[in-house]
């Protein structure tokens, strides 16, 4: 299949091509350290990871797409969102795989984090081979790695001191290797000696105890991370991995692990590009940062559908930085993904070729799988929004009303309906939610011009509006305000009152055709009696 490159996870996957030419297999990578909850500005690289494979794929590629749980590393600080912070302080300085998950869900603490992103990255369609690097070394993978280092420390020590100052220069001896205790399991240990072949010194300064291991064997041993790193692209053969703006920084850590990467491991560093950060905008308070709270892909997920999400990334520069929205914005979102189907499906025009492709293409990296056999169900966000708060929710009430949606079309229209009726209920602001008032519902007080008003549209319009259109409703209406000797703003105020208890709400013509006649009778005839 040939691709055009009209977006970038393209021209990378043209670029990783080039430079490294055709190859049985390519390596793509990501990871992390599962310290804490992982949140959405992590889901960027995981992601940009994603969408480069795909491409790759697309491409005829065979592509292995790995992510790694550096879950090896130290546990250095209780997050506050954590259950029971007092006992995981004192797993401070053990590995991460040896704290305890203080939720009682999993075995540790690094493997709730792992958990809930591996449980819920295939809901966006993203499905790594997932790598455990405490499993890894201490299975002995990368003994030899090790070892090189230790035989390269000086030359080592040279690189990572290149783009330091004088301040920050590491003096005296340097090992590129640390332990944690045997004894403590603390990393509070000290390297003492290597014996030139396998075996390593240690002494811990919390608990005093001092032993020699063979690296081969070791459950404590590992390479510190300026140095993990570009090993390990080594002993993968990783072509392609991005890394954040910090890392990418002049002189910053993905510079240093180039050099080591080539001078010690003989290996390229891979293609890379640098991705910016992501903030949010308009968070409710259930949702706020504030107290520790970590906005992670599950949260985005209840707003956003999974084509959204791929959308919001797809759609982006990796090295633009953005905010995911849960104000109003989310309307314009999801209008502009809209927007984006529609031109794909070629339902609207768009006048320079390039511009379709670009479209085509942004729009094709944010399906889960395949496309779609068909264009997917659309009305407008707003619109779908007034029809479930006038349903008070209810979905099938929503999808019995519209009638036309089709079986295939519906999973997809159920997702879109859950997300906007948690953004309404958990996100809007107060002046776009509504609830219908019940018939039976005590009247509101009105002066003696509206209620002469509301009683006119029940007797006047209701008969006659499914009969109408939206335009000569909203004529009929203005003409009601003037026979009431009312301005048309005093009887829409009045009309709002009567069914949500609001001074204003949706557009009036189009909201009465949303609730449609018989509820409308049911609510209005109290006011005409």
């Amino acid at each position: 299949m040939t691709q055009k490159a009209s977006h970038w996870a393209d021209q990378t996957a043209e670029k990783i091509i080039r430079e490294r030419g055709d190859l049985d297999i390519y390596t793509c990578a990501s990871g992390i350290t599962p310290s804490g909850t992982v949140h959405i500005g992590n889901f960027r690289e995981i992601i940009s990871v994603d969408l480069v494979v795909r491409a790759l794929r697309d491409r005829g590629k065979n592509v292995r797409f790995i992510y790694s749980w550096d879950d090896y590393d130290v546990f250095r600080k209780v997050p506050l969102n954590m259950p029971k912070p007092e006992e995981l302080e004192t797993y401070l300085r053990f590995p991460i795989t040896m704290v305890p998950d203080t939720s009682g869900r999993d075995e540790n603490y690094a493997r709730r984090h792992e958990r809930d992103i591996e449980m819920i990255l295939p809901v966006v369609g993203i499905h790594p081979e997932f790598l455990y690097q405490s499993q890894r070394y201490q299975a002995g993978l990368y003994a030899e790695g090790m070892r090189r280092a230790l035989e390269n420390r000086d030359k080592l020590k040279e690189i990572l001191n290149r783009y330091r100052d004088d301040e920050h220069k590491i003096e005296g001896e340097y090992w590129p290797i640390a332990a944690f205790c045997d004894n403590c399991h603390r990393d509070t240990t000290e390297i003492e000696s290597w014996d030139g072949e396998w075996g390593v010194t240690y002494q811990c300064s919390s608990c005093g105890h001092r032993e020699t291991q063979d690296i081969r064997t070791a459950r404590g041993i590992k390479l510190g991370w300026r140095v993990d790193w570009p090993m390990r692209w080594a002993y993968e053969k990783t072509l392609f991995e991005p890394a954040g703006k910090d890392h990418h920084s002049q002189g910053g850590s993905f510079d240093t692990a180039r050099h080591v990467s080539e001078e010690i491991y003989e290996w390229p560093a891979p293609v890379t590009f640098r991705y910016d950060f992501i903030g949010t905008k308009g968070l409710p308070g259930k949702m706020s940062s504030s107290g520790g709270k970590v906005i992670g892909l599950a949260e985005v997920l209840r707003i956003y559908q999974p084509e959204v999400v791929r959308y919001l990334f797809a759609g982006t520069r990796p090295n633009t930085e953005f905010s995911i929205s849960f104000d109003l914005d989310v309307i314009k979102i999801y209008e502009d993904y809209d927007k984006t189907e529609r031109i794909a499906w070629g339902v609207e025009q768009v006048k320079k070729e390039e511009l379709f492709e670009k479209e085509r293409r942004i729009y094709e990296l944010s399906q889960i799988g395949e496309m779609p056999e068909r264009m997917p169900y659309q009305i407008p966000f707003r619109h779908l929004c007034n029809l479930l708060q006038t349903n008070s929710g209810d979905i099938d009430a929503v999808i019995h009303a519209l009638g036309d949606i089709g079986a295939d079309r519906e999973p997809r229209f159920r997702t879109r309906c859950t997300c906007a009726w948690n953004w309404i209920t958990e996100c809007a602001p107060e002046d776009f939610r509504f609830a219908l008032r019940k018939s039976g519902d005590t009247p509101v007080n009105l002066g003696a011009p509206e209620k002469t008003g509301i009683r006119k549209i029940y007797e006047q319009i209701l008969p006659v509006m499914d009969n109408i259109d939206e335009k000569k409703l909203s004529e009929l209406i203005y003409g009601v305000a003037e026979e009431a000797g009312l301005e048309p703003k005093a009887l829409f105020t009045a009309v709002y009152q009567a069914l949500i208890g609001k001074d204003q709400g949706p557009r009036l013509a189009s909201f009465m055709k949303i609730i449609g006649r018989e509820r409308l009778a049911s609510i209005l005839s109290v006011y005409a009696e």
